[in-house]
């Protein structure tokens, strides 16, 4: 495996001040053939999945030929002008959280919301906002990280539920442990009443998925918790999803995203593409464990991972 620097958030923000990236100044990036750099740099949002994914496609990459580098920025206000400019060159994100980011960047934070819990609708929505800025967005696959509810283990049982419209058919008053903004936000609350009749009597501000949000409901203080579906925690705390059968949430797949002009040749496309033939949404969960609770490092997980499924030797 070749060795691959890790380079400071700080010489990014160096670089991006300098640049413009090529979005509605540059058309021909846009226009030009797709690029096929021999040196690709991968960018991470800096939690352990963003460097999970990033591990995993450095390491696809370079099963394919290219050399590699990695790059950690947590500020998509900063890594996503590095991604249109060329200095980051392929990243991971997920697909109506960036068509959403995107349409505010282009049409303003009031602009009607670009994602969806349609998959295909919001990768055209997506694909429409990349494409002029340079980007290219790959295929998603079967992995998806979106919010999620979770009950415990005992009260699923005791109440007979495995989706949200059992328990907004079972009449239950439910106490949901979330963020300050579940009260207004139209996948949280309000979502959860309008699409599934449930009977939301408060919102206990505990954020999203935090281990005091998790001991409430495991303690019984509270009935529900906002988490997200690759979760690896859950069964700790006794907890269990139940499924978004209505699907109000939104389709947040996981999609590399490239520059088209340095990574958008049909080589990086296949050898990215070859993690949606195998990974799942609990393989993701499971990846995220291995990290965060067993403290395993990112780049060796991601190389058990891809060794167990033959993409690399």
């Amino acid at each position: 495996m070749r060795a691959r620097a890790v380079l400071a958030a700080a010489t990014l923000v160096t670089l991006t001040a300098c640049g413009s990236g090529p979005s509605l100044e540059n058309q021909d990036a846009v226009t030009a053939p797709p690029g096929d750099s021999h040196h690709l740099t991968i960018g991470s949002a800096g939690f352990t999945e963003s460097d999970l994914l990033a591990q995993l496609y450095a390491q696809l990459l370079d099963q394919a030929g290219y050399q590699t580098s990695l790059i950690t920025v947590a500020n998509r206000e900063l890594y996503e002008p590095a991604l249109e400019s060329g200095q980051i060159d392929v990243a991971p994100e997920y697909a109506a959280t960036f068509a959403d980011w995107l349409n505010a960047k282009e049409h303003g934070a009031d602009a009607p919301p670009a994602g969806s819990p349609d998959l295909a609708k919001t990768m055209r929505n997506l694909r429409a906002l990349a494409t002029p800025r340079g980007l290219t967005v790959l295929p998603p696959g079967r992995a998806v990280d979106q919010n999620a509810f979770a009950v415990s283990a005992d009260y699923a049982r005791r109440h007979h539920l495995r989706t949200l419209s059992d328990l907004g058919a079972s009449g239950l008053k439910v106490r949901l442990a979330a963020g300050d903004e579940c009260v207004k936000r139209p996948y949280c609350a309000p979502g959860l009443k309008k699409v599934y009749g449930i009977d939301i009597t408060a919102v206990d501000p505990k954020g999203v998925g935090t281990t005091p949000a998790k001991q409430a409901v495991q303690s019984g203080r509270d009935q529900m918790v906002l988490t997200t579906t690759t979760d690896a925690t859950l069964g700790s705390f006794g907890l269990v999803l139940l499924a978004d059968d209505k699907h109000l949430q939104n389709a947040d797949y996981i999609v590399p995203v490239v520059n088209r002009a340095r990574a958008g040749s049909e080589r990086v496309a296949k050898a990215l593409g070859k993690l949606n033939d195998v990974l799942t949404t609990q393989d993701l969960a499971d990846m995220n464990q291995q990290v965060d609770s067993w403290r395993r490092l990112p780049a060796d997980v991601a190389r058990a991972y891809l060794e167990k499924h033959g993409l690399i030797k």
